[in-house]
């Protein structure tokens, strides 16, 4: 999707949202004061409704619900689904002690055939949303005409993405190259390179997508002059797209300009320093007001089960792959296999109490004071045993990238499910592909995302944590 397209779909859906929100509020008070002038001048419904705003917000942000391509009907259609029901969940729970305030009061009535009226207009509302998208080129305004110069490789698959996603607000003409056999049939072939910049002049195109090799560098030259002369956009597509599986960041050093192959947010200062300090302040919040008394019950019942010490340290790869000591409530009676081996379903090794600590994900609590002097983060990939580090940095390509973050508690691949005994090498390479992923999109709002969706899991089981 062109930007303009984009960023003008984006902004409607979030305004739609809006819209549809607080004119279910406005209609629900009409009927039930008789009109729908006196909500301006009612103070206690205004300051209801700034709540009611905010918590969509708030849950907007958790699930990043506006943070999304609009090629994947069903992917949206599951975030607006989620966050209507956390929307729901928190506004029950908020109001239920704001109804006490006498500023914020409002009927339990109000609140549910408001919020029920809501869910009707907001799920109609996406849907016609999604088929303006699709399939309205009219609304998206005219489409860009673009034709791309070489047959290779990165210009026949940038062909494949134009005509497979006309939505997107761009209509591919053809292409040229100086082979014409290089292009396959059903792929319109306009003429030899030579013949680029007359045939964009007469047929009124608006850019050019150069997928030449750079050995071509006199024709891509040319064409950049020909085309900054007559008014055209010229787009310069990398000859290896393949390696870059993202957003690509440029910089420019000394005018060469420099690709760097993955975004990550984290190598920004103030990313950094936000993630930390929220790091800090939750776990002082942990270690004082939870494992304060949380520990010594824990503490009593590991010790009357079976001998050994509370705290279990394991050495594990943290950032930049240096190790340090991962702790840990001991979940398993004393053995010579836990530095080598994952624990498995019905692990004998695993006692009674255990065997429920790790279901919880209590075992984890004490690393909130690797959290605290600095090794880990609340978020971030699980850190491994330095074995396994070894062994699937062989076997997996991407493996050791993860390690460019700090390690976390809990993260991304853990609220995906991708957790527990990697029993193929495909677990595995799905459990490190989403923490690459992770470290790609960083944001504050995920990470309350994925702190909120463990919480839920500790609280009503994961079938993967044993």
């Amino acid at each position: 999707m062109t930007n303009s397209y984009y960023n003008f779909n984006k902004a409607f859906n979030v305004i739609l949202d809006y819209f549809l929100l607080n004119i279910s509020l406005v209609i629900v008070y009409g009927f039930s004061h008789k009109t729908i002038f006196n909500w301006i001048s009612d103070k206690t419904y205004i300051n209801a409704v700034l709540v009611l705003n905010l918590l969509w917000l708030f849950s907007a942000n958790i699930l990043s619900l506006y943070i999304q391509d609009f090629d994947d009907e069903y992917k949206i259609v599951k975030k607006s689904i989620k966050t209507y029901i956390l929307y729901v969940i928190l506004v029950c729970y908020v109001m239920m002690y704001l109804s006490n305030i006498k500023s914020y009061y409002i009927t339990w009535d109000y609140l549910f055939v408001s919020i029920s009226l809501f869910g009707l207009l907001f799920g109609a509302g996406k849907l016609i949303f999604l088929i303006w998208v699709k399939r309205s080129a009219i609304i998206n305004g005219k489409l860009k005409r673009v034709v791309i110069v070489g047959g290779g490789r990165s210009g026949l698959e940038l062909c494949n993405r134009f005509k497979n996603a006309p939505h997107r607000g761009y209509n591919m003409l053809g292409i040229f190259d100086n082979q014409p056999l290089r292009v396959p049939a059903g792929h319109l072939y306009l003429g030899d390179t030579a013949s680029c910049i007359s045939y964009v002049k007469a047929n009124n195109v608006d850019e050019i997508y150069c997928a030449l090799p750079f050995s071509e560098s006199e024709t891509i030259k040319r064409l950049i002059i020909e085309s900054d002369r007559n008014l055209i956009r010229f787009k310069l597509v990398p000859e290896h797209y393949e390696y870059f599986q993202g957003q690509l960041l440029t910089k420019s050093l000394n005018k060469i300009d420099v690709f760097s192959i993955r975004i990550e947010p984290l190598e920004n200062i103030m990313n950094r320093f936000l993630k930390r300090l929220f790091d800090v302040v939750f776990s002082l919040f942990v270690l004082i007001f939870i494992l304060s008394w949380l520990y010594p019950l824990i503490f009593i019942l590991i010790k009357l089960e079976s001998e050994g010490p509370v705290i279990f340290v394991q050495p594990r790869s943290g950032r930049d792959n240096t190790p340090f000591n991962c702790y840990k409530f001991r979940s398993m009676h004393i053995n010579g296999n836990s530095h080598r081996m994952q624990a498995t379903k019905g692990d004998s090794r695993i006692t009674k109490v255990g065997a429920f600590l790790r279901k919880t994900s209590l075992d984890e609590m004490p690393q909130f004071f690797n959290v605290l002097i600095g090794d880990m983060s609340v978020v971030g990939p699980r850190p491994h045993m330095l074995s396994h580090t070894a062994e699937y940095s062989n076997l997996i390509d991407h493996f050791m990238v993860r390690h460019f973050i700090k390690p976390g508690i809990t993260g991304w691949a853990q609220v995906q499910g991708l957790r527990g005994e990697t029993k193929l090498l495909d677990d595995m390479c799905a459990r490190v592909e989403a923490d690459v992923w992770y470290m790609e999109n960083w944001s504050f709002p995920l990470d309350l995302r994925i702190i909120f969706s463990t919480f839920f899991k500790a609280i009503i089981g994961d079938k993967y944590a044993f």
